[in-house]
């Protein structure tokens, strides 16, 4: 019997990037996408390529992509955001791997791109996660953001990346920071840390030291200084809205 693969994909507002995402997909099984009230074209360009295309309110990414995942019916599930490209090769890697019938779940690697630039150095490559497993042996946390996969059974990993359009320009560095820093700070919030100003300096200055001299972002050159500078506000930002939360409930 044939092994059935799935592609879970979860969408708001995603136009601009979304035709190319599931271009790179189509030749998968099976392609269920999971739409949390997109205002722009992404739910009717998504049904161009599949009829599996379903809308839905918004708990969190973790509890978003569980949803779309209880929808899935193939063997074997591939998770993709977006933004996200699977290139040919990593095609080719991946259905060899599933057919091989050694592993419950891979990690693959991530290549992404700021403001128009590949980014090799930073932390932000190789980036392993963990996207393809055995849809029965694997469940998304319910974190609203930064959720994982967790599986049940051995973990390989494969070596073409996938590439990943993180940030387009730099308006949308701002909006993401913006977004991500009110997610991040609310999910500490609710695991009971603590923050001051005094912390929200010192974090975000490790971080850009962290990113910039000792994970070798200054190898990317212009966008490195960018990538460090923009990964220092999300930080500082994140501890001054949880100071704001601390404020409003203490």
């Amino acid at each position: 019997m044939a092994i059935k693969l799935s592609v879970i994909v979860i969408t708001k507002n995603e136009a601009t990037h979304i035709a190319q995402c599931l271009e790179s997909v189509k030749w998968a099984d099976e392609i269920i996408v999971l739409d949390s009230g997109s205002s722009d074209e992404t739910v009717e360009i998504c049904k161009n390529f599949t009829p599996h295309v379903f809308e839905t309110d918004w708990q969190g990414f973790g509890i978003q992509k569980q949803r779309a995942l209880n929808k899935a019916t193939g063997d074997w599930v591939l998770s993709v955001d977006a933004d996200e490209i699977i290139t040919p090769e990593l095609r080719a890697e991946i259905e060899h791997a599933i057919s091989r019938n050694q592993h419950d779940a891979f990690l693959l690697p991530r290549l992404s791109s700021y403001c128009g630039k590949f980014i090799k150095h930073g932390g932000w490559y190789p980036d392993y996660i963990l996207r393809l497993f055995r849809r029965e042996l694997g469940n998304f946390t319910d974190d609203v953001i930064h959720e994982r996969i967790i599986v049940e059974g051995k973990i390989g990993k494969l070596n073409s990346p996938i590439l990943h359009d993180s940030y387009t320009d730099f308006s949308e560095v701002l909006e993401k920071v913006n977004s991500y820093s009110s997610l991040n700070a609310q999910k500490l919030f609710e695991r009971g840390v603590k923050s001051s100003l005094l912390k929200a300096i010192c974090r975000s200055l490790w971080k850009f030291i962290q990113t910039y001299f000792i994970k070798a972002a200054f190898l990317d050159g212009k966008h490195g200084l960018m990538l460090a500078i923009s990964s220092a506000e999300g930080v500082y930002y994140k501890y001054l809205k949880l100071l704001e939360l601390q404020n409003k409930c203490g």
